[in-house]
């Protein structure tokens, strides 16, 4: 097999390394896999690797680590009675062409990883989907299952965990990354659950046309034109990881912002910060896990998975006139795609999905 690896901490260097295929253990699978895309969530995962164990999951080389992936795989060779060589699956996955699992707990709909250096992470990142079974597979949107569907979920919690909260009393909601997959899936859903909540975006000047473009927010700035926020209850979600917008975004809103909170980190050189303490609420990070077995608790998991389901699909056909899915073959692209994703140098109307075997 071979694998993508990225250098710990710096992440601006990658290699492609090449690994003898040791012999398949006993009531494993080995998966050959398909496709996967590479978004802004996968540098979340490598920014913040350390400290929630994202570079666990898929063991590399010392100083290097394989990030994680949401994509499709095919069962080549299989050691479970109750899984057949030709199946597919979709779930976590490795930069890479292939990966062995432990199947555990396996059902018509799916199975979870039981491989032991996974178990201390959270479990749904352990959990594979049959899609031959799989309620939310559709042959023909695999794509965007792979490009928005993990990133449409977190919006989803982050609205979900939000409309209990009685949105802390805001009037309205501002998102920074606009143009990012999570804040998009955000914005869909308050703008569908949460109709009342007025939804500002703040994006950079290059990417304002698109974010504007995309029927998803009342109103766009760009970064810089923070003063310019409404002067009413508000809440942040911060999406950059940037320390000079996050405080910007403060100093403009002060006592009116509500709640701030930190999901992703997709302006990697401005994650620092000075220090100093900001007006207005701590920043607290929201972690989709954590927050997905509340609203699960909270709605019932049947009424979930269709509020998830229905949710999603508005999500995907207003989707589908503003993100166009480019293919590119062979790991060398997916080093690429991450360098360039971590850089900021990608397209926020290009969805990027990767074929590790050519």
């Amino acid at each position: 097999m071979e694998r993508v690896e990225v250098q710990r901490p710096a992440l601006d260097a990658t290699r492609i390394v090449t690994v003898t295929d040791a012999p398949l253990a006993a009531g494993h699978i080995r998966l050959r896999i398909d496709s996967f895309a590479v978004t802004a969530n996968n540098i979340t995962y490598a920014v913040i690797g350390d400290g929630f164990g994202y570079w666990s999951f898929f063991p590399a080389s010392e100083g290097w680590g394989v990030v994680p992936m949401w994509g499709h795989a095919t069962v080549i060779e299989t050691h479970h009675p109750d899984i057949g060589a030709g199946e597919r699956v979709y779930g976590y996955l490795p930069m890479a062409t292939h990966l062995d699992v432990q199947p555990d707990r396996v059902g018509a709909g799916g199975f979870s990883d039981a491989t032991p250096h996974r178990q201390p992470m959270a479990a749904i990142y352990n959990q594979y989907s049959r899609l031959a079974a799989d309620p939310e597979h559709d042959p023909a949107r695999e794509d965007e299952r792979m490009i928005f569907g993990p990133l449409f979920k977190t919006g989803f919690l982050i609205e979900a965990f939000m409309r209990r909260s009685d949105w802390f009393g805001a009037e309205q909601a501002v998102l920074t990354s606009a143009s990012s997959k999570t804040a998009m899936g955000l914005a869909h859903c308050i703008r569908t659950s949460s109709p009342g909540l007025a939804v500002i975006g703040l994006t950079s000047p290059g990417n304002r046309r698109f974010v504007e473009a995309s029927g998803l927010y009342d109103a766009v700035l760009a970064y810089g034109e923070e003063a310019r926020l409404p002067a009413r209850p508000s809440v942040s979600v911060d999406f950059a990881g940037n320390a000079t917008v996050l405080r910007a975004l403060h100093e403009a809103l002060g006592e009116r912002l509500g709640y701030s909170c930190l999901v992703g980190v997709t302006h990697v050189a401005g994650r620092g910060g000075t220090g100093d303490p900001l007006p207005g609420p701590t920043p607290t990070l929201f972690f989709a896990p954590t927050e997905a077995a509340a609203t699960v608790k909270a709605m019932g998991p049947a009424v979930f998975a269709e509020a998830v389901a229905t949710s999603w699909q508005g999500f995907v056909r207003q989707m589908a006139d503003v993100v166009r899915v480019e293919h590119h073959a062979g790991l060398a692209a997916a080093a690429q795609a991450f360098s360039e994703t971590l850089a900021g140098r990608t397209d926020p109307a290009q969805g990027i999905i990767i074929l590790p075997g050519g």
